[in-house]
């Protein structure tokens, strides 16, 4: 059996938008290609950018694959999709860290009066939020 196609659809789209927006948001003049950034950080920057391309490629394939166990399959796609976002949402505790350094602070840094960032976060969590709630909600929706 699958996971509902309108699921399949949320967790692939989710997946996308993470490995092309990861790259875009990183990939530019405010991380990777900033001249001031020390090599470790922009190591890091690269560690968490493969980090988002392994993640959406098991999400990914947790979401496509015919299974027995639906429980377990959906419990491992949720997961695998909301880690990079919810690592991200929780970055912002540790010392010395901001959501965006002070000479790219714009408003272009913000939506609705938060960063970015912040938004962004709240939009993917809601599309897995609503992929897994169709995909639990009824056994019935599971076909073959």
């Amino acid at each position: 059996m699958r996971m509902p196609l309108v699921s399949r659809v949320f967790f692939c789209f989710v997946s996308i938008y993470l490995v092309v927006g990861a790259h875009i948001a990183d990939y530019s003049r405010t991380h990777l290609l900033d001249p001031r950034w020390p090599p470790h950080a922009k190591f890091h920057d690269g560690q968490t950018l493969m980090f988002s391309v392994f993640l959406a490629a098991l999400t990914i394939y947790f979401a496509s694959r015919k299974t027995q166990d639906r429980n377990v399959t959906l419990i491992a796609t949720t997961s695998f999709a909301a880690l990079y976002w919810v690592t991200q949402a929780l970055a912002i505790v540790y010392p010395g860290t901001a959501f965006v350094d002070p000479e790219f602070d714009t408003p272009r840094a913000y939506l609705l009066g938060l960063p970015a960032q912040v938004v962004i976060d709240v939009i993917a969590l809601c599309l897995i939020s609503v992929a897994s709630y169709l995909a639990a909600r009824k056994s019935s929706l599971w076909t073959s």
